[in-house]
């Protein structure tokens, strides 16, 4: 039986990626990851392997006889515990180790528009791990999705958790740069597709909806708040706000919550238009049908990313 390998298997994508894996069998399922001890819905289902930086030959010895290698491994923002330079020089430990073990073949996860140019760590870094993966002689499949959603989500939820108890929610200045998110298991059965295949490919992983970012707040402020409770008369406008007080409102909730909400390089690459692309869309699941399906827990508690890693 083949064995394939999971980053972040008691994660959010990893876990759904893992999930598609066990389903659809014929591969045992082992996964790299820095939470050994959480091993959640998978119990023994699942073999578990450190993600050993630190130690390459520790590293190599837990791709042992692994054929397929689905990355997911990444940071979303710069941190005194974690930075973007930090996760770029890990993953291309990871991919080194890989071919040094035998991996036939990588699933990485990347990000809409990389570019080796941008002025923005995250897409910079992301081209780079790309040019790399590109260039290591593994056999590869690249995905670039734009935002996940789905229960485990952040993004989405805390979007959700502000509106449903702020009177007011600010976007940052005219709001009309683009999203094109995409279902998390809609993406883990792309990868897990792209993990059955022998060609290289780059793949945008985007879903079949594209918002503005005005027009994404508005939705979901419709879908939980307005059509909830239709027989009352709930005010909570949308407004524009400059960057520098956006922010200095997500430092005083993130004061609140120990978390860090959301960043300068988030804004600037929201504003960007980064995360949509021009390309026919690979996820089938529609943000708006999955909102009204999940409205009564959507944003209920916040999602904290400090907490969860």
């Amino acid at each position: 039986m083949e064995i394939h390998a999971v980053t972040g298997a008691f994660g959010y994508s990893g876990r759904y990626i893992a999930r598609r894996l066990l389903r659809a069998g014929g591969a045992a399922v082992r996964t790299l990851t820095n939470s050994p001890n959480r091993t959640g819905e998978f119990q023994e289902q699942i073999q578990t392997f450190p993600l050993s930086f630190d130690d390459p030959e520790r590293l190599v010895a837990s791709l042992q006889h692994v054929s397929v290698l689905y990355n997911t491994y990444w940071v979303r923002f710069n941190h005194r515990n974690f930075n973007h330079s930090i996760a770029v020089e890990n993953t291309l430990k990871l991919f080194e180790a890989a071919k040094k073990a035998g991996v036939r073949r990588i699933v990485h996860t990347s990000i809409t528009n990389p570019s080796l140019d941008s002025p923005l760590e995250y897409f910079s870094g992301k081209a780079t791990l790309e040019q790399a993966l590109i260039g290591s002689g593994i056999n590869y499949a690249i995905l670039r999705p734009t935002v996940l959603f789905g229960n485990e989500d952040i993004l989405i939820n805390n979007i959700a958790w502000i509106v449903r108890r702020f009177p007011i929610f600010g976007v940052f200045g005219d709001g009309q740069y683009k999203l094109q998110p995409i279902f998390v298991d809609d993406f883990a059965s792309l990868a897990v597709q792209a993990g059955t295949s022998s060609e290289n490919a780059i793949i945008n992983a985007i879903g079949p909806e594209t918002f503005t970012y005005r027009e994404l707040v508005e939705t979901m402020r419709q879908i939980i708040v307005d059509e909830s409770r239709p027989m009352v008369s709930i005010a909570k406008p949308i407004i524009s706000i400059p960057d520098w007080f956006g922010l200095a409102v997500a430092k005083i909730i993130g004061f609140y919550t120990g978390d860090v909400v959301i960043t300068k390089a988030e804004i600037a690459g929201l504003k960007s238009n980064l995360l949509c692309v021009d390309t026919p869309p690979t996820g089938t699941t529609r943000l708006t049908d999955w909102l009204r399906e999940h409205r009564d827990t959507i944003g209920i508690r916040y999602a904290s990313e400090l907490s969860r890693r």
